[in-house]
């Protein structure tokens, strides 16, 4: 579905990314990990178009993404929910749904009511303002933004961040049912109970370079204190 090969990325004198690789097969959810200033964030952003890369590649199944506007990728079928959820609080529920719409060739409202059926609390307060919301309901509002465009392929950044117990277990049960329908879900997490519900395989960086990758079975102690015990 997703494969990166050999990507550096420079933030001025910076350099971030170092010769990365990895693979996301389809149907999958794959989980990136590492501490805070690894460059999990960097590296989403590279696969969206949202920074340049120096070198490598990105293949999205099968092509070659490489110099596309991050609309176009969307239009691909790759659908990106970043940190933070960067909704517009100012908006309505309905109307920043409706935005996702915008990456659809078509603007049905068929795609909402799939929204609806995974995050129901969503239709209950269409004309609440995004601002008005909890963090746990404007992270369910930016993926189902997101889902409303209905893509092969879910980008996630750190979905679970700063948000309620139950919310993050909703979230997850959500990644599950997704993949288990054929979805594919790239993810960021420090999470460790998150990413054992979820994941199909990891990834863990550290200073920009992947240093173990594996089912998550593999996901032992001795990795996890090596480059995920703060």
């Amino acid at each position: 579905m997703l494969t990166i090969e050999k990507l550096n990325q420079f933030h001025g004198e910076s350099h971030t990314l170092w010769d990365l690789s990895l693979e996301v097969p389809a149907g999958t959810c794959t989980c990136v990990m590492g501490r805070n200033g690894v460059g999990k964030t960097t590296l989403l952003q590279c696969v969206m178009g949202l920074l340049t890369v120096t070198s490598g590649s990105v293949r999205f199944d099968g092509k070659a993404i490489d110099g596309m506007k991050p609309s176009e990728r969307c239009r691909l079928g790759m659908g990106y929910v970043p940190q933070g959820r960067d909704i517009f609080p100012q908006m309505t529920v309905e109307e920043n749904l409706r935005l996702g719409l915008l990456g659809r060739s078509s603007q049905e409202d068929s795609a909402l009511e799939l929204v609806f059926r995974i995050f129901p609390v969503l239709k209950t307060m269409l004309k609440r303002r995004g601002g008005d919301l909890s963090g746990g309901q404007q992270q369910q509002l930016a993926i189902g933004r997101v889902l409303a465009i209905k893509p092969s392929l879910l980008i996630l950044d750190e979905p679970e961040e700063g948000i309620q117990p139950n919310i993050v277990q909703h979230i997850a049960e959500i990644i599950e049912r997704l993949t288990g329908e054929g979805m594919t879900v790239l993810v960021t997490s420090q999470k460790l109970s998150f990413v054992k519900k979820v994941g199909s395989q990891f990834s863990i960086l550290d200073k920009g370079r992947v240093v173990a990758t594996g089912a998550i079975p593999k996901l032992n102690d001795d990795l996890v204190e090596r480059y995920l015990t703060v």
